[in-house]
């Protein structure tokens, strides 16, 4: 095996760390915030079923990074790098700052602008799909997260008891966070390894396996700030809002996998919990943290196609690409 391919697989694996550990308060931040888990135990519980995920379910996402963005086959080793350790820096950079962004939109477009400094061609109709799904997502989990709180009202109008944790609340807490732990494995898996398979060197099931347990190990070891940033900064929750706001958003993330697509686990969290917060007045969202985090998310993307220009074309330049 090649240096640059040693580099290349320790780059996603790495990258794959800091996904993880990006993604645990989207994942397991309505569970923390209600009280129905402590950080330690949301995030052993979190971890494996990550891994499981990744390793089950994100074959048709992967195949989309791998074969749906850049028209080369295979994709150059050089380039490939080039688009990891972009995504790689930006991300970690992000974690650094506990600034919420999708690692997904800094991967796709750190793709595209690297395949742009390499000359390579970009699939845009791929591009296109996925920016509408970007769009659509945040107000399909705002919808859902209404309608569930709504609905949850009707069948039993909200009181004292509401923002009590019985035993119900806490395994309905527990629940959704475990599922939208398996649905990140799954999402958001292919952002490190789908530059394995965009190469050739790892098949679709093996670069899920070695992604998930990069996943894995980002949640243990780096996990615990952003899971504190998006449990107690964006809305006042209850439990009844914290379970409808995981499951609007687990529920948009299984959707999008299922037709072998991926969109943001933060803003389909985030568009959730301001519908529940809506469907109890808007004085329960906190509209400034929110303002923060969507400038995250304008500069992630900008960012990622910034980036990746530069380093393939000076890669390309090297003779590396």
């Amino acid at each position: 095996m090649s240096i640059t391919e040693l580099l290349l697989i320790a780059a996603a694996f790495g990258f794959a760390i800091s996904i993880g550990a990006h993604y645990t308060g989207a994942c397991m931040g309505m569970p923390y915030a209600a009280g129905a888990i402590r950080p330690a135990r949301a995030l052993l519980l979190m971890a494996p079923l990550a891994f499981v995920g990744a390793a089950i379910a994100s074959e048709g996402v992967e195949s989309t990074v791998g074969h749906g963005i850049l028209r080369s086959t295979p994709v150059a080793l050089g380039l490939a790098l080039a688009i990891v350790v972009s995504a790689l820096v930006l991300t970690s950079a992000y974690n650094f700052l506990t600034l919420p962004t999708s690692t997904i939109q800094i991967l796709v477009f750190s793709a595209v602008g690297a395949g742009r400094g390499a000359g390579v061609a970009i699939d845009w109709t791929t591009i296109g799909t996925l920016l509408v799904l970007w769009a659509v997502a945040p107000f399909a989990a705002f919808a859902l997260g209404f309608v569930y709180v709504r609905a949850a009202d009707r069948a039993r109008p909200p009181g004292p008891r509401t923002a009590r944790l019985g035993r119900g609340a806490v395994a309905g807490l527990v629940g959704v966070g475990a599922a939208a732990s398996f649905a990140m494995g799954a999402n958001d898996v292919s952002n490190a390894s789908g530059a394995l398979v965009m190469t050739g060197l790892f098949g679709l099931l093996l670069a899920g396996v070695v992604g998930g347990l990069g996943l894995a190990v980002g949640v243990l070891t780096w996990g615990r700030p952003l899971l504190r940033k998006v449990a107690f900064d964006v809305v006042q929750l209850d439990p009844r809002m914290a379970i409808s706001s995981q499951l609007a958003q687990a529920t948009v993330i299984l959707v999008s996998v299922a037709f072998g697509l991926f969109t943001s686990m933060n803003q389909a969290l985030v568009g959730a919990m301001i519908g529940t917060g809506v469907a109890r007045g808007q004085s329960t969202v906190l509209w400034k943290t929110v303002r923060t985090i969507v400038t995250g998310w304008a500069v992630g993307p900008v960012s990622g196609l910034a980036l990746g220009f530069a380093l393939a074309a000076l890669l390309a330049r090297a003779g590396v690409i």
